[in-house]
């Protein structure tokens, strides 16, 4: 029995444009370059199963379906979000630095 319908993404015409120069520049990061492939493909085959799709632009099932799910709710943004755990801190001018050391 299959599972359900994966949700539909409705592109705006910018972020498409936006994709497709993307795809094509040779300096963009490949991270980048893999979610807007993602994106294209969902826009050209809004039908396509999560697993094609993740077969077609190398990325894993859970990171189209995170994806596909954000984006079908409006939000068209590629930038990863922040996420769970200890934030990174790193105080070079904290009070455990004497400055007379020297680094």
């Amino acid at each position: 029995m299959p599972g359900p319908q994966p949700a539909r993404c409705n592109f705006p015409d910018d972020f498409v444009q936006e994709a497709l120069d993307t795809v094509r520049r040779r300096t963009a990061a490949v991270q980048v370059v893999q979610r807007f492939r993602l994106a294209l493909l969902l826009h050209e085959r809004p039908g396509i199963r999560n697993e094609d799709a993740a077969n077609a632009v190398g990325l894993s099932l859970r990171q189209v379906q995170r994806w596909r799910r954000r984006w079908a709710a409006g939000d068209f943004s590629i930038e990863d979000q922040p996420g769970r755990g200890r934030k990174p801190a790193f105080s070079p001018a904290g009070p455990s630095v004497d400055p007379r050391h020297g680094l």
